[in-house]
């Protein structure tokens, strides 16, 4: 399955390593969901990551980088206009659409309302992968 990730569910996946943005991180390094990405996601994801706030050593945000680069799909978007997303949140909205995503999941929904996608937040996509196991 195909999906994109906000930064906010990767930050939370680090912070809380039992939670369910964990497990989707547990899911994309496992290679049971493929992530994708394009150079503004992995640019924002190192961005927030070493922020001094969350304390992240560099060498292991380089090494979880270089493993979604490694393991996830890069996609080349178009520029879209979104005049009432925040800016930050575009790329993930064009990767979505570029790349065909089957979610775009985010603990944020209300940045990315009325978009043509499926945007779950960590819980709702776990429900949504339980059933689509079933």
């Amino acid at each position: 399955m195909l999906v994109v990730v906000d930064t906010n569910v990767l930050i939370s996946a680090l912070i809380t390593p039992f939670g369910n943005s964990a497990r989707i991180l547990d899911m994309i390094l496992g290679g049971e969901l493929h992530l994708l990405y394009d150079d503004r996601i992995l640019s924002e994801y190192r961005d927030v990551l070493l922020r001094p706030k969350f304390s992240f050593e560099e060498k292991d945000v380089d090494a979880l980088l270089a493993v979604i680069e490694g393991e996830g799909l890069k996609v080349m978007s178009t520029p879209a206009d979104y005049p009432h997303v925040d800016k930050d949140d575009i790329p993930f909205i064009e990767v979505a659409l570029a790349g065909n995503s089957e979610a775009l999941i985010t603990g944020n929904k209300r940045h990315f309302k009325g978009k043509s996608l499926n945007i779950m937040s960590p819980d709702e996509f776990l429900e949504f992968w339980r059933r689509m196991k079933r």
